[in-house]
């Protein structure tokens, strides 16, 4: 074996999950980790912001739309850096850095699908919306079965571009110490001293696998046909 390739190899289970059989998680399967839970968090976060600013007028709506280009215009790394070190001098005690990583990617990321459901129920016809009001639905009823449904299909392509986008910020996480991916292949190259070509183009390689496959697995779902019955 090429010797660039076996400083891969030695070092395989290291760069895909840390030191997992000593209890601490690292590596691809942390960057990954990382990803779902921040994911899902400001999925949640930012659909419920995306409810609350359509049913907002006035200083709400105004407030949270403040907030969101607030969050979007200022670099990822200052929210971490926020969420590292004020919170807990705001509230006590200590935040561990993988935690802190993912409550500062949600809160980041949440302004993004807020913007994103809301273009996606604002792009639905008005029809739908008054139809469903003259059967008797109610406001939120309206909101909840007959047009977030529709936007959420519809906005699965965005909230997968954002999901890669989140396994690509993963990688911020070494400046807080996290043991993700970015950071362990730092490691192993600092270990070794040999080869960090070959090693940082393995690792761009892994991150390119898991965001190329999203972008796959999104594109074989919309061309499968959706259907709807109502009774």
């Amino acid at each position: 074996m090429p010797p660039e390739l076996d400083i891969i190899w030695r070092n395989i289970d290291y760069l895909l999950w840390g030191r997992l059989a000593q209890g601490e998680l690292g590596g691809l399967l942390l960057s990954v980790v990382i990803a779902l839970a921040s994911g899902v968090l400001a999925l949640c976060v930012g659909i419920a912001l995306a409810i609350l600013a359509w049913f907002s007028t006035g200083p709400v709506r105004r407030v949270l739309f403040l907030w969101a280009d607030l969050i979007r215009g200022i670099p990822l790394i200052f929210v971490i850096f926020w969420v590292y070190f004020l919170v807990p001098a705001l509230f006590g005690g200590n935040i561990p850095g993988t935690v802190s990583v993912i409550l500062a990617l949600a809160w980041f990321t949440s302004a993004a699908v807020m913007y994103s459901t809301l273009s996606g129920l604002q792009a639905l016809s008005g029809g739908q919306r008054e139809a469903a009001l003259s059967t008797g639905l109610s406001e939120i009823q309206t909101l909840v079965w007959v047009l977030l449904p529709q936007a959420l299909i519809n906005l699965v392509p965005s909230y997968v571009s954002l999901f890669a986008s989140l396994i690509k910020d993963t990688s911020l996480a070494f400046i807080v110490n996290v043991p993700e991916l970015t950071m362990v292949a730092s490691q192993v190259n600092n270990r070794t001293q040999l080869y960090p070509t070959t090693i940082f183009l393995f690792t761009a390689a892994m991150y390119f696998v898991l965001c190329g496959g999203l972008s796959l697995l999104v594109r074989r779902l919309m061309r499968r046909p959706v259907t709807a019955s109502w009774d």
